[in-house]
């Protein structure tokens, strides 16, 4: 059985199994690991056929958040939405089943995605695969665990402050968090978070996501423009973030064997120091506080009731409905000036390299929200994913994927790269995948011949 999103669309137009057999196989695999909550809601109908397409005849599992899918009830994990059908496709779900996808199910997510653990109060807790007694990462954790659980090769995912890209670290895949304005976000995805967040995918290699791209990008109709793709190929300047006494070791030297590799294959690699970047992790970090606080007393306003959602999320929403106008416009032009500052940096490197997670995925619980303090939060969500949302509020792209292990977990890495770097990261990031320091210990389907 193919391992990936590729392999298996090569082996349906082959013949080598049919659509219903893979769907099948899916959605057997999906009540196997029913126990890892990855799934939060599974349609008994079968999608409609998918006859064209790269991906064509392939099953896709939706995040419980983001741009809609038509069937597909989203819930945002939240008790205070109800799950119902028969919302109409996003532009982005268009895309998806143009390019031959089939969703039948959703996937487990933090209340309104606001934690890097999905465990909402509405169940189910999502548990990683690698280790069920640790988190499978947030916001986008179910995706994550359905996909190296082999439940699907890959799957919808969004990401305003790492929801990509901590997920698809703690679980050993490949997390990429697109530049603004590449994804379409129509026609109602709440102008994307002000921009800071966007969709794409976690997935298990390069080369799904390299295929998906063409996909699912360009023409997003606004509200930005389509960002002009940087050269792809070349011999570039590294910028390795190093100094950051917060990483774990192993995690830290995952990093620097990145470097090393990229270096043998001809970039330069450059020394930048962590404390460098302080300031601006500082400056993005306050603006991505205010603009999700004012979301979430945004969505108050439009109806939801706030006695229905946990005590974390209700902190926020009050956080934001006493926040001044005043507050929140220079929290944003803050962070337009840190997207500049960062630009600056890019000066004198053309993409950057540092750790994804300070430590191994933590214990599930880690991130109660049955609490009222939004600074704990923020500052647990800080000090697992410390470079994270850095690229949600500069507009950057932003690669994760694994290159390594510890105590049979993965060692990831990140690349950041200028606005438009996307296809140069992807080129990166499978210079390093072909050095096979990851291997997914459970095979597509659970290897259900």
């Amino acid at each position: 059985m193919p391992d990936d999103a590729t392999g298996l669309a090569a082996a349906l137009a082959a013949g080598a199994i049919s659509p219903a057999g893979a769907m099948s196989q899916a959605r057997a695999r999906a009540r196997a690991c029913a126990d890892l909550g990855a799934v939060c809601w599974l349609s008994e109908a079968e999608p409609a056929a998918a006859e064209a397409g790269p991906f064509a005849g392939v099953p896709l599992l939706v995040k419980d958040l983001g741009g809609p899918f038509a069937g597909i009830p989203m819930r945002a994990g939240s008790a205070a939405l109800a799950r119902k059908k028969g919302a109409a496709d996003s532009d982005l779900a268009q895309r998806f089943r143009a390019a031959g996808f089939r969703p039948f199910g959703a996937t487990t997510v933090p209340e309104f995605g606001l934690s890097l653990s999905s465990e909402p109060a509405v169940g189910p807790i999502c548990r990683n695969p690698l280790n069920p007694a640790l988190s499978a990462g947030g916001s986008s954790g179910g995706s994550a665990a359905a996909v190296a659980a082999g439940i699907v090769p890959l799957a919808h995912a969004t990401d305003a402050g790492g929801s990509i890209r901590v997920p698809a670290a703690a679980c050993g895949l490949v997390g990429l968090k697109p530049s603004r304005g590449a994804i379409p976000g129509g026609p109602g995805f709440g102008n994307h978070l002000g921009g800071i967040a966007t969709e794409f995918a976690v997935t298990r290699s390069i080369r799904d996501a390299q295929a998906l791209w063409p996909c699912l990008t360009g023409h997003a109709r606004g509200p930005f423009p389509d960002p002009a793709q940087l050269p792809a190929e070349g011999a570039f300047t590294i910028g390795l973030v190093t100094g950051d006494a917060k990483i774990a070791p192993e995690r830290a030297e995952a990093v620097e064997a990145a470097a090393r590799v990229l270096e043998t294959l001809g970039h330069r690699i450059v020394q930048i120091d962590a404390q460098a970047l302080a300031p601006l992790r500082k400056t993005c970090a306050r603006a991505f506080d205010r603009i999700v606080s004012a979301n979430l007393a945004t969505l108050v306003h439009a109806g939801l009731d706030p006695a229905q959602f946990e005590p974390l999320t209700r902190a926020f929403a009050e956080r934001g409905a006493a926040l001044a106008a005043v507050d929140l416009w220079q929290a944003t032009e803050a962070g337009a000036g840190a997207a500049h500052a960062l630009w600056q940096i890019f000066e004198s490197c053309d993409v950057l390299l540092t750790p994804m997670l300070s430590t191994a995925p933590p214990p599930l619980g880690s991130f109660p929200t049955d609490h009222a303090e939004p600074e704990t939060q923020l500052a647990r969500m800080d000090a697992l994913a410390p470079y994270a949302a850095l690229a949600n509020i500069t507009g950057a792209p932003a690669l994760t994927l694994p290159f390594g292990a510890h105590e049979g977990l993965p060692l990831p890495v990140q690349l950041i790269a200028p606005m438009g770097g996307d296809l140069r990261l992807l080129t990166l990031g499978a210079a390093l995948e072909a050095e096979h320091r990851w291997t997914h210990p459970i095979p597509l389907f659970g290897g259900q011949a």
